[in-house]
């Protein structure tokens, strides 16, 4: 853990108590702060008060006391309407923030040149993130990984000249963090995502753009319009060395993509690595991913050797295009990491002859910019509230069936995936939607979908 000694002998209130907000609470009583909590559901609350948390209801507390309001990140800040607790800290002009913000006040205090990879984007984080602490990991190097990834970031081990601290960012987070200022920061992409918390996408875009313009080195992607204006700005800005990188061009400053070659455009061109053959990585979006990676590990002086080892041993990330199981010609993919109609597209553009599950809580848009790929659909099985709208995309152009919940498409996926006569069918969980109608996050989702999985191949293997 690290603590936070920032607001030592202070008084803090904290608002949202879900994973990140009691780690945080615990960092901030470690610190030497006097933190009162709370939280609108009565489990989180009652959870807090068990590990000795000062749980009071801060509705009817004196807010003239306090210094900060710490708030979880999914606690709506400006829109749709900002939650009560900020009209609160508005109304007595104290500061909101969040976790990141505290640990970058106790790297400014601790160790302010400690190496700090921040990322953050629409689609393409997580799996960057992960795979830039692989790389570094596999070369040897003292790594924290976590932030809007696993585990919370102040439940890592404190900044230290050198260890690595590789940490997703959301755009939630990022808004509570002022003073968010990496060694390296990274956008891989921007499209229309949570508009319903920040109001228009415009004001998404300059959210995430924070996290760059602190930043000792931005990395920013030449291939979607929101984050090429961002680079073109950056390049700009006198402080932030702005390097870009594409898979469509060759940047004058940059990294790209050459086929199945990682290259580094800056002093000269050099190769970083190969991406042939290696099936966690597969697909345009993921060369855009190792490439982010790539070239963060060549900034941070790995050789070519330590970044071809960390992409050829790289596992791949747990519900993002993951390899769950087969039997016979049929392979199960878990992607129910794909939230939104962007992230659903990256695997319908790695596959063919795919049995598609998907459905949830859907997303602004829905499907519909999905359709020059639904010849590669032979049927689709829909769930969630999303089904009835998804099926009238579908209408015309792919068979499908109204399935409801996720076992009843699993099992009628499978079906007729084993009875079809392709060479490899895939079964895909792609759910272009959210999980919040049936299941509490995606990783529910996926695991769900894994183990049943897991199930139907021990099955047949019996049979």
């Amino acid at each position: 853990m690290t603590p936070v000694t920032h607001f030592a002998d202070k008084k803090v209130a904290l608002f949202g108590l879900g994973g990140s907000g009691l780690v945080t609470a615990q960092a901030l009583v470690q610190g030497g702060a006097i933190v009162t909590v709370w939280d609108d559901q009565i489990q989180a609350r009652d959870k807090a008060s068990a590990i000795g948390l000062n749980v009071r209801d801060l509705q009817t507390e004196d807010w003239t006391q306090f210094s900060a309001l710490i708030l979880a990140p999914g606690v709506p800040l400006t829109h749709p309407t900002p939650h009560w607790t900020v009209a609160k800290a508005k109304s007595t002009a104290i500061e909101i923030i969040g976790d990141i913000e505290l640990f970058c006040r106790e790297r400014a205090s601790l160790a302010p040149q400690a190496p700090f990879i921040a990322i953050t984007g629409t689609n393409g984080k997580s799996t960057t993130t992960a795979l830039i602490a692989h790389i570094l990991r596999s070369a040897g190097h003292d790594v924290q990984l976590g932030g809007n990834i696993g585990t919370p970031i102040l439940a890592l081990e404190p900044p230290a000249p050198n260890r690595f601290h590789v940490i997703e960012c959301s755009s939630f987070q990022i808004d509570l963090t002022p003073s968010l200022n990496p060694t390296i920061g990274i956008i891989t992409n921007l499209s229309p995502d949570h508009l319903d918390r920040h109001g228009s996408m415009e004001h998404y875009a300059a959210v995430k753009e924070r996290l760059l313009v602190q930043s000792d080195i931005a990395l920013f992607s030449l291939d979607d319009a929101f984050s090429r204006a961002i680079g073109e700005r950056l390049q700009h800005h006198q402080k932030v060395r702005a390097i870009a990188i594409s898979l469509h061009e060759n940047p004058q400053n940059g990294f790209y993509v050459e086929g199945q070659t990682i290259l580094a455009h800056l002093d000269g061109t050099k190769t970083l690595g190969h991406l042939a053959g290696l099936r966690t990585l597969r697909g345009a979006h993921n060369a855009q991913n190792a490439a982010f990676a790539a070239g963060a590990a060549h900034l941070l002086h790995l050789s070519q050797d330590e970044i071809q080892h960390g992409l050829s041993s790289f596992p791949g990330l747990a519900h993002r295009m993951e390899e769950v199981g087969r039997i016979g010609h049929v392979l199960f993919i878990n992607d129910s990491k794909a939230t939104n109609a962007d992230a659903a597209e990256k695997a319908l553009l790695s596959f063919e002859d795919m049995f598609w599950i998907l459905g949830g809580k859907a997303k602004e848009g829905g499907i519909a910019s999905l359709q020059s790929l639904f010849h590669k659909i032979k049927k689709a099985y829909l769930i969630g509230d999303a089904a009835q709208d998804f099926a009238k995309s579908l209408e015309g152009h792919v068979p499908y069936i109204q399935c409801g919940t996720l076992d009843v498409a699993l099992k009628a996926a499978a079906h007729d995936a084993l009875a079809s006569k392709v060479p490899e069918a895939v079964v895909l969980l792609s759910p272009a939607c959210a999980s919040y109608d049936q299941f509490s996050n995606f990783e529910v989702r996926g695991n769900k979908f894994r183990e049943a999985v897991t199930a139907l191949v021990a099955q047949h293997k019996v049979n």
